[in-house]
């Protein structure tokens, strides 16, 4: 039996995303709960890889089979594509199997021509519809399956309603909307060269093909790097009968959640457009009317829309983002999905459906991305800052659309935003509307401002799963686009001014006002990580070099220090001299009189880390960089270093030109320094175990065991000459103080050659942590400083689908962590091990990271949450024994 790759949605049901993607499955389970849904059927993922295995086509045999499809739907539902007394129109939709709004593409009113926009105007008696979406449909198809640019066709109509003297589309007549159907169509053949197809089989297939090609747009990619979503997992594309809502003032059409996307408060949200197609209220191009007021417009259809609602989140047990279509009263469900949300409504959501008992408690840490914690720690306007700017700075209010403060200067181009973010400005990008190309603009920009659109527009929608500030559907604005200015509450406003927007009321300030970090700790936000913490095995540390930053990570829930970079605290200006006087020293006795200058602020810094944990474990490691990082390059520090130490300033050049390495990455830098300079581990060693000494004093109770952890370890003789060090140094500080204290000596696997002789180096290691920055950078061949010149083209040509330096690379990297810890175990079957590299915080690393058995990760300080949440996904996916 041949492969099957298209399904009528009657044959599908709600599990088959993988096959279906998450609208086809969707479909295909309203269908089967008997709502009311306009037939179709889903041509699967496994099609867009076989289009993309047969070099962009679609093969005959795959072409049959969706024929054989048109032929029962049109059976099903008795009209005929092409027909002159009952044609079939359909849509041509996307579908993957993770939800990506707005970035692949949709074709609309498909199967129209000349002749059908004529028979489907004399049946309706509504020539003005017909001619609106023939319009349409020269317009979508020109522009998705062309590739012709929207822009020109929005001209027409603009200079079409200049003409008219109208503002809104809605007002143009069915002979203005045939002009244009006829101007639209000149457009395509000045721009292709030939005229605009008319066979509605031949409409078909070039939508579909579209559809898959637009799976690798550069905005879906983008997405796709974003969220996690492979490339081989490919689009559905969903073929269905229309439902009209733009046929009079009896149609509308609409977007709905059942709760809240931006509070997570219960109750039907979302908004509604009464002659107007689905795409009018996605892409803003009118500013839509709250459903609550379709209640009065269409009664009966509100009612039953109401109880699709109930049902569609009973069934699945999570909120719903929703589009209907009412074509003359009469309603039509066109998808459902899990909403997209922020942070803050995904956690009251959760914790609501706990309380509601339609949920269990795993089940409602599964329903949170990680990733979108990272909102809740977003910034909020300071209050005195809030109060000082008065009224008179709030110039206008749009919709508050995502929540968060942002302050920066304005941009009106994505393109600007990209450039101005990249050399770390902030920017408010204000658009008359956004569109999916606009996506890498978004990313950089602080906060959005739309002129139109409301909840459920693409820059709303786009922002709350990013986490950005958004205030969208601002009409008192008058955009000039192309000037770069715009004009609101007489006053102007230009490229570079300063801006305010409170992403939570709408407002828009007229001038800078300072944001605070967010406090997340709130009821709900601590009841979810509570619960993180009860379904965890995995603990999580954090990389803290600061008592501040201990401090914060100790607030987000981190159990201990998995990292602490001893040649940060040497950055200070007033530290910075006595370590260079040490690197630059000639003798031992000149290197430990520098030393002892930098001990006590060492072990000062040591005691603040202790103390912030409470208790919990604190991984100190010694110096790694190279020691060219540190040294003088201004000539006036130069000579205040000679000066300092009483050599020449010619010596002192001599000495930076010898720290001078080819590849410092490899160079003299971790363990390699205390072979050279033992007197360095000495004095961090002593450091280490005063500071343990002293807060052990203060705080009995206390289990203070410091970790000291030997940086850049490949040979266990190298790890033995540096833990002699450290344990005759340690033993004879405990010794002298008259204490018992515990100590642990273990080293950072981040060399190849340490992950497959592990089990040598666990002889002398009695931990392991990676650090997986330099691991990766070892194992690929490549410098994360200088890969950013290289990645994009890798990226372009599906080597890498992400950045093997913030998502770990599971195979390659992976796979020399799974080995170093199965080998260190069979040496010490106890032995604890972490990771401390930035993939700590990575939540598709983290789960990895659980997976092998590791004992904790750590990463930075605001990504504690994301990790514990993370922590807690993995374990219930995949339980420890």
């Amino acid at each position: 039996m041949s492969k099957k790759y298209v399904y009528m949605f009657k044959e599908g049901n709600g599990k088959m995303r993988e096959l279906l993607g998450g609208k086809g499955a969707n479909l295909a389970e309203m269908t089967n709960l008997g709502l009311p849904v306009p037939q179709g059927f889903t041509i699967s993922t496994e099609a867009c890889t076989q289009y993309y295995e047969d070099g962009k086509q679609i093969n005959k045999d795959i072409q049959a089979e969706i024929m054989e499809n048109i032929d029962k739907l049109e059976k099903l539902v008795g009209k005929k594509f092409g027909d002159k007394q009952n044609p079939l129109l359909v849509s041509v939709r996307s579908g993957a199997r993770a939800s990506m709004p707005g970035m692949m593409d949709t074709i609309l009113n498909l199967g129209l021509n000349e002749e059908v926009v004529e028979v489907i105007a004399a049946k309706s008696g509504n020539p003005r519809w017909a001619w609106d979406c023939y319009r349409r449909f020269i317009q979508m198809y020109s522009d998705v399956v062309m590739e012709v640019g929207k822009k020109y066709f929005e001209q027409l109509i603009d200079k079409m309603k200049e003409k008219k003297k109208v503002t809104q589309d809605v007002e143009l007549t069915a002979d203005d909307l045939k002009e244009l159907a006829s101007q639209f169509k000149a457009e395509y053949k000045a721009k292709i060269g030939k005229d605009f197809p008319t066979d509605p089989k031949e409409q078909l297939f070039g939508a579909i093909k579209a559809v898959f090609r637009s799976w690798d747009n550069p905005r879906a990619n983008i997405y796709r790097m974003d969220h996690d979503i492979p490339y081989s997992w490919g689009t559905a594309v969903n073929v269905q009968m229309m439902a009209f809502g733009n046929m009079g003032n009896d149609s509308g059409t609409g977007v709905a959640f059942t709760r809240n996307p931006a509070t997570g408060e219960k109750g039907l949200m979302g908004e509604f457009l009464v002659n107007a197609q689905g795409e009018d209220v996605v892409a803003g191009v009118r500013t839509p009317m709250p459903i609550a007021q379709m209640k009065e417009v269409f009664p009966e259809a509100f009612a039953q829309f109401e109880n699709v609602c109930k049902t569609l989140e009973n069934h699945y047990r999570d909120m719903q983002d929703m589009e209907f279509t009412i074509e003359n009263k009469k309603l039509y469900m066109l998808q459902t999905r899990n909403g997209k949300r922020t942070a803050a409504a995904a956690i009251k959501i959760a914790c609501d459906l706990i309380d509601e008992k339609m949920i269990s408690e795993q089940e409602a840490l599964m329903q949170i991305d990680a990733k979108s914690l990272d909102m809740l720690l977003h910034p909020t306007f300071d209050t005195k800052a809030l109060k000082d700017a008065d009224k008179n700075n709030v110039v206008g209010k749009g919709i508050a659309a995502s929540p968060g403060a942002a302050t920066g200067t304005i941009v009106f181009t994505a393109e600007d935003a990209v450039e101005e973010g990249k050399k770390g400005k902030k920017v408010i990008l204000v658009r008359l509307e956004t569109s999916p190309e606009d996506i890498e603009g978004m990313k950089y920009a602080q906060g959005i401002l739309t002129v139109r659109g409301g909840q459920t527009s693409h820059a709303a929608v786009v922002a709350r799963g990013m986490g950005t500030c958004c205030v969208s559907g601002c009409g008192d604005i008058k955009m000039h686009e192309e000037e770069k200015y715009f004009e609101l509450a007489g006053k102007t406003f230009r490229e570079g001014d300063a801006l305010s927007l409170d992403g939570s009321t709408g407002n828009i300030y007229d001038c800078a006002i300072k944001t605070v970090p967010a406090d997340p700790n709130s009821g709900y936000f601590g009841r979810i990580m509570s619960l993180a913490d009860k379904y965890k095995a995995l603990g999580v540390r954090t990389n803290a070099d600061t008592p501040s930053d201990a401090k914060q990570a100790a607030a987000f829930g981190a159990q201990g220090i998995g990292l602490c970079r001893t040649e940060h605290m040497f950055f200070d200006a007033d530290r910075i001299g006595a370590f260079r006087e040490m690197i630059c020293s000639d003798t031992v006795e000149e290197r430990e009189a520098a030393l002892a200058k930098i001990e006590p602020m060492q072990q000062a810094d040591f005691e603040g880390l202790f103390e912030a944990l409470g208790g919990y474990p604190v991984t100190i490691r010694f110096l790694d960089p190279p020691l060219h990082e540190f040294v003088p390059t201004e000539e006036a520090d130069i000579k205040a270093l000679a000066k300092a130490q009483n050599k020449s300033v010619k010596r002192i050049h001599e000495i930076i030109d010898s720290l001078h390495e080819f590849n410092p990455m490899m160079g003299h830098r971790g363990c390699r320094l205390t072979v050279t300079y033992p007197e360095i581990a000495v004095m961090q060693t002593k450091a280490i175990i005063k500071a343990a000494i002293n807060v052990k004093k203060k705080h009995s109770a206390w289990n203070i065991v410091p970790e000291i952890m030997i940086p850049l370890t490949g040979e266990v003789k190298e790890m033995k000459f540096v833990k002699d060090i450290v344990v005759k140094t340690a033993d004879a500080e405990i010794k002298a103080a008259g204490v018992k204290l515990k100590y642990e000596v273990g080293t950072m696997i981040e060399i190849p050659r340490a992950a497959i002789t592990a089990d040598e180096i666990a002889t002398e290691a009695e931990f392991f942590c990676f650090g997986t920055n330099d691991l990766t950078q070892m194992t690929f061949g490549f410098s994360r400083d200088d890969a950013g010149k290289f990645l994009g083209a890798y990226y372009g040509a599906k080597i890498y689908e992400s950045d093997p330096f913030a998502r770990l690379d599971q195979k390659g990297v992976g796979s020399l962590m799974k080995t170093a810890v199965e080998l260190g175990r069979k040496t010490r079957p106890n032995m604890h091990c972490g990771i401390c590299g930035e993939h700590g915080g990575d939540p598709s690393s983290v789960e990895f990271c659980h997976n092998i058995g590791l004992s904790y990760v750590s990463c930075s300080p605001y990504r504690v949450p994301i990790a514990r949440l993370a922590a807690a996904q993995a374990n219930i996916k995949n339980p420890r024994k």
